[in-house]
């Protein structure tokens, strides 16, 4: 199980865009924004615990204090 915030905004854009099907702006859009990355993350609050664990995600935070998130 991998935490929503450990994924790059890429990983997020292609796992909403593709795997659940949302519409979103282009990568290179929200890539280039501010608040791009929030936009994108928060498209996974649409689904479920278990739809997330079916994508192999969490909203855990990562158990690892010294991981540093991937911009």
């Amino acid at each position: 199980m991998r935490s929503i915030y450990e994924l790059t905004t890429e990983e997020a854009y292609r796992l909403v865009a593709e795997h659940f099907k949302h519409p979103l702006p282009p990568l290179d859009a929200v890539e280039n924004e501010d608040w791009g990355r929030d936009y994108v993350l928060q498209h996974f609050q649409r689904h479920s615990v278990e739809e997330l664990a079916a994508a192999g995600l969490t909203w855990d935070a990562v158990s690892d204090p010294s991981h540093e998130p991937e911009a």
